[in-house]
């Protein structure tokens, strides 16, 4: 086992021109000479009473992959924060692991076995998908054991994108159930889910539908059903599957909407994966980014739809994020949405934070990025002004990847016990060449929240907004398909 203060890294707070104080989290320990240091990109964030857990690549690869996952765990709702490499997993761990790389990052916790848990998708040497592993912590994140498989790819299958969570809710028939997606490239993404009833030790394969999918993220309902999810391996389409029994199996997948998503400027790695999470009494929220709203699909917003029951679907809106509205110059994306699970009805806390060009008419070396908040305390019957919380940043900054700089191919956002929204996000500062390639191992690109966590007001921006784009666009510049 890793010891948190062995491996603890300095976390302290940052004030720039942005309207919001946050406190660095994590940074790039490594120094190996094969990935691009000091960079962390694409963290996911889990919430339990006072306890926050978040995760992410430290050392992006150009070609896919990090040195390894690392956590940052504060257990006095964002207070401070420590944070360490975990275990076991790849070369570059600390004791070493089998594999060459590990990438997507996923965050749970098992109420009823009181483990912490860390899915992440290892890589091999010819940079496969190789297996989906399981980091667990049994100490309230304080450290953490070498991972468990919960697949290991065999033959030609090559393993992308999973995901991880729980049944947290002490009436439901399948309380103390985790459940593990991810998909499988080497056979047209099919879908793969994985469940366990022993705090994540030990994992039983799911009998699932032949579907092509990429980014599914598992939710449970207080009644212990499993809805997942699902965007479509061709990122046209959002879906969903659902399991009755536990997870042992899942229904056909079905289609909720088409998604129509612009190809955000600036050489930025994006791209349509949905967002989700889950309310106290069971409602939906999926997140993702869309031009639905902007004519001739100029510009992407972030958009919604709940469900409470995981088969009946709202009509898609639009988060009112663009002070412009929809008529303004603002490109939205790759949002992390949070939900207070301890709120319902119409008095439903929703926190969102994202990425976003104040003007999408930019280019690699013109484009601001800037990292924003928005919320609701009302289910989203209406929102706050957005909110600047960091930036402006310049796209070359961030680490290079096949697909586009990266600051994630997601991010994540999660409530605290005190009912404050806590989201986390890399974000880049100015190398000394002014490029992150040319300026490795001295990037500079830590993972970063909110120095104080942000409260979700219902604010006074409604967005009833009609659709004027229906056409099915191209995907965007995502790492969905080839490189993990």
């Amino acid at each position: 086992m890793l010891a948190l203060a062995a491996m603890a890294v300095l976390v302290t707070s940052v004030m720039a021109s942005a309207n919001v104080a946050v406190t660095i989290i994590a940074e790039d320990p490594f120094t190996n000479s094969t990935s691009q240091h000091k960079t962390i990109v694409e963290p996911d964030t889990y919430s339990f009473g006072s306890t926050i857990v978040a995760a992410s690549q430290w050392g992006r690869f150009t070609d896919g992959g990090a040195s390894d996952i690392g956590v940052s765990v504060t257990t006095n709702n964002g207070t401070s924060w420590t944070a360490q490499q975990l275990p076991g997993i790849t070369v570059n761990s600390a004791p070493p692991g089998p594999y060459a790389r590990v990438s997507d990052p996923s965050v749970a916790f098992d109420a009823r076995h009181n483990v912490w848990m860390v899915s992440g998708l290892a890589l091999d040497a010819n940079l496969n998908g190789a297996a989906v592993t399981l980091s667990r912590s049994t100490n309230g994140g304080a450290t953490w054991n070498n991972p468990v498989n919960v697949a290991v790819a065999s033959g030609t299958q090559n393993f992308d994108k999973n995901w991880t969570v729980c049944d947290n809710t002490p009436t439901s028939p399948f309380y103390g159930s985790c459940y593990t997606t991810w998909d499988d490239f080497g056979h047209g993404n099919l879908l793969k889910i994985a469940y366990s009833r022993d705090g994540g030790l030990t994992w039983t394969l799911s009998n699932t539908p032949r579907a092509g999918v990429i980014g599914s993220q598992p939710l449970t309902l207080p009644n212990g059903n499993v809805v997942v999810p699902l965007d479509s391996a061709n990122e046209a389409q959002l879906g969903y599957t659902i399991s009755t029994n536990g997870g042992v199996k899942f229904g056909q997948a079905f289609v909720i909407t088409n998604i129509t998503a612009f190809n955000d400027p600036g050489n930025i790695r994006s791209g349509p994966l949905p967002s989700a999470e889950i309310s106290g009494d069971g409602k939906i929220y999926v997140v993702w980014e869309d031009c639905r709203f902007r004519s001739g699909c100029t510009k992407n917003d972030l958009v919604y739809t709940t469900s409470t029951n995981g088969s009946t679907w709202t009509a898609v809106q639009r988060i009112p994020a663009d002070p412009g509205g929809v008529t303004g110059t603002q490109d939205t994306f790759i949002p992390g949405v949070a939900v207070d699970r301890t709120t319902s009805g119409s008095s439903i806390k929703v926190g969102v934070g994202y990425y976003y060009y104040p003007d999408v008419n930019c280019n690699e070396q013109t484009c601001h990025l800037q990292v924003g908040y928005i919320s609701s305390s009302n289910g989203g019957t209406s929102w706050t002004a957005q909110t600047m919380l960091r930036g402006p940043m310049t796209i070359d900054w961030s680490p290079n990847t096949t697909q586009g700089r990266m600051v994630g191919d997601y991010m994540s956002s999660s409530f605290d016990a005190n009912h404050l929204a806590h989201p986390v996000f890399a974000e880049s500062y100015a190398p000394p060449t002014g490029d992150c390639v040319t300026s490795t191992p001295n990037c500079n690109q830590p993972l970063e929240s909110p120095t104080s966590g942000l409260a979700a007001a219902a604010g006074a921006n409604v967005a009833n907004d009609p659709v004027v784009f229906t056409a099915k666009s191209n995907p965007g510049a995502s790492a969905f398909k080839h490189s993990r």
